[in-house]
Formats: C-alpha cells, sequence, structure tokens
C-alpha cells in the first residue's frame, strides 16, 4: 500500500470515529475490515488510537445489523458490503492500485480476465442485409418504404415514419435486432416503443405497425416502455407466451436456459397468457410461466431490471443463476466442479467491472474461480465467511 492509499484510509477511520463518514465510506470501512483483511502497514503507533475503536464500533455495527441470525443472512450481510466496497475503491483516488494489489492475493487462479459487455448489436433486414451497429457511423444507416431508420449521437437507433402514405400500398416487412453475448442496445420502434435489449437477445418487429395490434416477438431479455395506443394493443410473444399491453413499463426474461419466462411490471397493466390460461399483473407483480403454469407473485421490480441500470442485482439467487447472467454479459462459458453446495447470493455488483472483479465479490461464499481464456471453472473451498 502507496503512501497516497494509507492516507486516504486513515482519513476514513477519523471521519468514522467521529460521525462525519458518508454511508458508501463506512459501508467501505466495514467490508474493507472483515473481507479484505487491514494490511498491517496502516496501524502503527501513528494511528493506533484511531483504529483500534474504529474496529469496535464497526464489530458493534456488525453484530447489530445481523441480529445472530443463521448463516446464510451473515454472508448477504457481507456480500453487501463488499459490494460497496468495491464500488467505492474504484472512484476514490489511489482505489484502483488497491484493488488490483488486493485482487493478485484474493484470485490466485485467475490466469486471464474479461471485460464488461457494452453496446452491441447487429439489425437485419428483411431483405438479408445485415448492419452491424458498433460499427456504424450516426445518422441515417438504412431506409424502408416510408421509415428512415437513424442511429443517434449516444447509439440508440430509431424508427422514423418519414411518409406514411408510402407504406399504404407495401405489406410490413419484418425486421431482427438482435445483440450478442457481451452486448445490449436500445432501439426505438416505428410507434415509438422503447425497447432496452439485454445481452444474447433477438427481437423481431416489423418495419411499420398496422392492422389491430403491434405485435413483436423475443427471445432473451428486454425491458419495454410502450407507447400508448388504445386502439392498437402491443403484443409480445416469447416461448409459447404472449404479453398484452395498451401502454406500460416492463421486463420480459425469456432466455431458453432458464426454467421460467418472468414478466415483471412496472407501470400500467398487463395480460400474460399461455396455451392454457392467463393472469393479469399490476405494477410491482411479476408473472411466472413454467411449462403449461403461470403464477404471480409481488416482486422487487428494481431487482429485475437492475441489468437496464448497469447492476447485477442478486436476491436469494443460486450459483448456476448467477454464472448465466455472467456467462451472457461477460461472453464466457462455465464449467463447473462436482459437489458444489447449494448456497445464495445477495447484493450488487457493477456491470462496468472486470469479470476478476466479480468473482472477487462472488469468493465470500468461499466459492473459487479460475478464467482460462473464454472458460471459467467455478469451485468450492470449504468453509466460507458464516462458518
Amino acid at each position: 500500500m502507496n503512501d497516497l492509499e494509507k492516507r486516504y484510509f486513515t482519513d476514513l477511520l477519523k471521519k468514522y470515529r467521529t460521525g462525519k463518514a458518508t454511508e458508501e465510506e463506512t459501508n467501505f470501512l466495514i467490508a474493507y475490515y472483515n473481507v479484505f483483511e487491514i494490511s498491517e502497514d496502516i496501524v502503527d503507533d501513528n494511528n493506533d488510537e484511531d483504529y483500534i475503536p474504529v474496529k469496535q464500533l464497526i464489530k458493534n455495527r456488525v453484530d447489530k445489523q445481523i441480529g445472530f441470525k443463521d448463516k446464510n443472512h451473515f454472508k448477504s450481510v457481507w456480500l453487501r458490503y463488499a459490494a460497496a466496497a468495491v464500488i467505492l475503491i474504484g472512484i476514490t483516488v489511489g482505489g484502483y492500485a488497491l484493488l488490483q494489489n488486493k485482487a493478485q492475493k484474493q484470485i490466485a487462479g485467475v490466469v486471464h480476465d474479461a471485460a464488461p459487455g457494452s453496446n452491441k448489436a447487429v439489425l437485419t433486414l428483411a431483405n438479408g442485409q445485415r448492419i452491424v451497429l458498433d460499427d456504424s457511423g450516426k445518422g441515417e444507416i438504412a431506409k424502408q418504404p416510408g421509415i428512415s431508420i437513424t442511429k443517434t449521437a449516444d447509439g440508440q437507433i430509431v424508427y422514423q415514419v418519414t411518409n406514411a402514405q408510402a407504406n399504404a400500398g407495401e405489406q410490413a416487412v419484418q425486421n431482427t435486432f438482435s445483440t450478442p453475448k457481451g452486448g445490449q442496445y436500445n432501439i426505438i420502434l416505428p410507434d415509438g416503443t422503447r425497447v432496452f435489449l439485454n445481452a444474447a437477445s433477438t427481437l423481431t418487429y416489423p418495419s411499420y405497425f398496422s392492422g389491430s395490434e403491434r405485435l413483436v416477438s423475443l427471445t432473451g431479455e428486454a425491458y419495454f416502455e410502450v407507447a400508448k395506443n388504445k386502439s392498437m394493443p402491443f403484443r409480445v410473444r416469447s416461448q409459447g407466451q404472449t404479453v398484452e399491453v395498451l401502454g406500460t413499463h416492463f421486463n420480459i426474461n425469456a432466455y431458453a436456459d432458464e426454467q421460467s419466462i418472468k414478466t415483471t411490471l412496472l407501470e400500467g397493466a398487463v395480460k400474460v397468457l399461455n396455451n392454457t390460461s392467463s393472469v393479469t399483473i399490476t405494477p410491482g407483480q411479476q408473472a411466472v410461466v413454467t411449462g403449461n403454469t403461470i403464477t404471480r407473485h409481488d416482486v422487487d421490480t428494481g431487482e429485475e431490471t437492475a441489468w437496464k441500470d448497469g447492476v447485477f442485482a442478486f436476491e436469494d439467487a443460486d450459483l448456476r443463476s448467477v454464472m448465466r447472467q455472467i456467462s451472457r454479459w461477460y461472453d464466457v462459458d462455465v464449467v463447473y466442479d462436482d459437489n458444489l453446495p447449494d448456497d445464495k447470493f445477495y447484493g450488487e455488483i457493477s456491470r462496468n467491472s472486470k469479470l476478476s472483479e466479480v468473482f472477487k465479490i462472488l469468493e465470500l461464499n468461499n466459492f473459487k474461480f479460475r478464467i482460462n481464456g473464454k472458460t471459467v471453472t467455478v469451485s468450492y473451498a470449504g468453509k466460507g465467511l458464516a462458518n
């Protein structure tokens, strides 16, 4: 630890002791104290009087928040604190170097690393023309009858009706908007509906909407902000289910490798249908389609849509569910060792983090992750924090 990093940390100790530390700084100290282990060179004769009372204050605070609950709750508390610590380290002076130094000790098994995903997508027009959007410049990128397709300065794809009469004698054609693993993208459809497409997802839609409905198809995950049109309902088909709306905000998770299709509503009302039944959900609810069964329950909508805001959010998530999200965003394959425990994960991690930084957080449950090229091997190292 260099002098600048040491001075930053000791200043935080003093701020915490005098009650002047912010919530982020407090979470950082708590996580650093018990997760990363304080370096011996931080505590010396000059700051021992600051460190010792802070150590006790932190212990008292953690004991109070844990409330002597079960070991999984203990893990959840530390995972939340550690996530906050990693975020704070990334934005403080000298913090990134500190994080990198700790990474060498914490993840000796990492052979390579992987950068997070970014804005990447391909637009495939009805005539077969493929436009790689991350390579294309801003401005008009394609034309269809009565429609101009443009890319804005911030990288968003926008369909604009330039001549409605030009569509009158034309039949709408199907376009496909797809993201690879490690990609995401936003698009505004011809009716003004805004769609945020997550990694490894595909949206198929007409070049313009006509008739009695606005019908699109989705595989993967997307967040929709549907333009209101009472005379023309908006419908999303995905793996045997249909979501019907008039104008609303909702998220659909319909990846082929997930056991269920999840539709989460943030605003308005939607009806979710499959071949045998249907349910209507209200804001704060989620419809889950598993086979021919549809269930409905309340959820934390922030957790379900965190990906759109650049965050992995885990709440009682099992290891394989976590790794499926990581696999899509970092474009890696995952291999599991035998006899992995059924631990649950909690907390939030920035999707802008490098893969090794994400694994530092997940290793708090005492799993180990080895990155070799495009393959991640997951193993278990024995007793974790709570044991």
